[in-house]
């Protein structure tokens, strides 16, 4: 049995990740801004008040953990609001950046000495944040933060690799969810399936990869 922590798993593709890993027998620690009825019955246990966008946020969940290993990271949490250059609100678009791209960077520093040889993190990005892949433009702030939150993975593989810890930038698919509107191709029950699958196959020798949640390599 693995430690699994989920961070952003009030709902969606996080609520459930903890449902399918706490099924499989994993021990699961769920974080939410604000516990969930759903959630709770999930069987994870939960850490609320943690808001990745603050520094408070962090040490919360630091204290939570403290003297606990970790196995595996997966840092879901994030925010979308769509817009064009003509509806671009810059205090909007500097939120988007501190949740997307920060809130990995500060969860895993608080958490880093959780970690031992093996321990493995995943970022849940987007392929809109690929900049080669780009062909229809649109939603700045999201694909701006996305972007910067696959930097921040493919650093962290850097960094961390001398201490035996690998890290991927993971894309979901486009989900059926509260944040798209319902709008999507799979459903979050197929999205945390083939995400705990990219997991479970990340080591150090495919570090610093950005996967698609089907299996296969999306360009930076």
């Amino acid at each position: 049995m693995s430690h699994w922590v989920v961070v952003g798993a009030s709902r969606g593709i996080g609520l459930e990740m903890a449902r399918q890993l706490v099924a499989r027998g994993e021990r699961v620690t769920a974080t939410a801004r604000a516990d969930t009825p759903e959630l709770a019955q999930t069987g994870a246990e939960v850490i609320e008040g943690v808001d990745v966008a603050t520094d408070e946020g962090a040490a919360r969940l630091a204290g939570a953990l403290r003297g606990q290993r970790i196995d595996v990271l997966v840092h879901n949490a994030g925010i979308l609001k769509p817009d064009t250059l003509a509806t671009l609100d810059f205090d909007e678009a500097l939120r988007h950046y501190n949740v997307n791209a920060l809130g990995p960077l500060r969860v895993v520093r608080a958490l880093l000495d959780n970690f031992g040889e093996g321990g493995r993190i995943g970022i849940v990005t987007s392929r809109v944040g690929s900049v080669s892949d780009n062909e229809s433009g649109g939603n700045y702030a999201y694909r701006m933060s996305k972007a910067a939150a696959n930097m921040a993975a493919r650093n962290l593989s850097i960094e961390l690799r001398p201490r035996g810890i690998a890290v991927a930038a993971l894309h979901p698919g486009y989900v059926r969810t509260d944040m798209t509107c319902g709008r999507g191709n799979i459903t979050p029950d197929v999205a945390a399936r083939g995400l705990i699958m990219r997991m479970d196959n990340l080591s150090l020798a495919n570090t610093g990869a950005f996967w698609h949640v089907e299996g296969w390599e999306i360009p930076w």
